[in-house]
């Protein structure tokens, strides 16, 4: 039952998403003051934090009647350095889309994502829709990458490619640490129109204005021409087959012959878990895939497979080539992996 228990996990998400641990402070603060703090009920509100203590969130100063929240639930902290506040948010965009695995049963009856059933439209149309969940999303896309970023950008050779692409970049955790590391390159991201604008922000932070810039646009249009990199991070797994085909032939659209389309990804059995690829299927009706599986998507669009391999703990990079036409339906296989 403790792995199916669902009241212990729900109540740290209520717990983030009304701030409970920024709320009490270092000194704690009393049901009622919390609830008055939050617009709860402060009969509800001190079972939850009850339920907070058994689970060791939050301790109770039974003299003061103050909660207090523990080294555990000062992680909830909107400045803790774990940053995991937002993923738990149930307001943003990590936290709201978790809550439709409660329609996992349909998924498996039907074969087609939760997401949508739950709130009637897809999850890229609800970004759309709201600036906070595009907003948070971008906040998470950055806290994810804040370990891999760095390794991403030494352990490959970027160093090759003087202009580099990088579509669907968000707001530029990648390309900043890949200018960081490689001073002779240059790029671009291109990101939807409120997210390549904060990525332009970002990279004039960075000092980067004159090696760097952002172009709005969507990577399912034509592409910017002239790169010597299209970098797809953490994008093909987002969509399922029919979506990914149709982001790498923009991207073999736009890519001169000697020019590289360069995927980091996930790599099922090397990183990506069971539950993030069940989380894949239930929020986007996508999948996380084998090194095989990607190159047997991008060969089938006409690319030339070149190489693969591990580049941070869970990120693979592989890259490709646009293939001559008498090529591309012969292009080289990768070994299984």
């Amino acid at each position: 039952m403790s792995l199916a228990d669902l009241a212990t996990p729900m109540a740290i998400r209520v717990a983030a998403t009304l701030g409970l641990a920024d709320h009490a402070g270092a000194e704690g603060a009393t049901a009622d003051r919390l609830a008055s703090l939050t617009g709860t009920s402060a009969a509800a509100l001190s079972r939850l934090l009850d339920h907070l203590v058994t689970a060791e969130v939050f301790v109770l100063d039974a003299e003061s009647g103050r909660y207090r929240p523990t080294d555990l639930g000062a992680q909830l902290r909107e400045d803790a350095p774990e940053g995991v506040r937002p993923l738990l948010d149930i307001t943003c965009a990590g936290g709201r889309a978790d809550l439709a695995f409660v329609d996992l049963l349909e998924v498996m009856t039907s074969g087609e994502p939760a997401y949508p059933r739950r709130y009637g439209r897809d999850f890229w149309a609800d970004l759309d829709a709201e600036p906070k969940l595009r907003t948070s999303f971008d906040a998470q896309m950055n806290w994810r990458f804040r370990a891999h970023a760095p390794l991403i950008a030494r352990n490959f050779d970027w160093s090759r490619f003087p202009e580099i692409l990088d579509v669907g970049g968000g707001d530029g955790p990648l390309l900043v640490e890949i200018l960081r590391a490689h001073p002779g390159v240059r790029g671009r991201i291109l990101d939807l129109p409120p997210t390549a604008a904060a990525a332009a922000g970002r990279l004039r932070a960075a000092g980067f204005a004159d090696r760097a810039g952002a172009v709005p646009g969507s990577f399912f249009d034509p592409l910017p021409r002239g790169a010597d990199a299209y970098l797809l991070s953490d994008i093909l797994h987002d969509w399922d087959d029919e979506h990914a085909r149709r982001i790498l032939v923009r991207c073999r659209e736009a890519a001169a012959p000697e020019a590289s389309v360069v995927l980091i990804e996930p790599v099922r059995g090397y990183g990506a878990s069971t539950a993030i690829d069940l989380f894949m299927l239930m929020c986007f009706g996508s999948k996380e895939r084998t090194v095989e599986e990607l190159t047997e998507l991008a060969t089938g669009c006409g690319l030339v497979f070149r190489g693969a391999a591990p580049v941070s703990d869970g990120r693979w990079a592989l890259e490709f080539t646009v293939a001559p036409p008498a090529c591309a339906a012969t292009s080289a296989r990768p070994p299984r992996a």
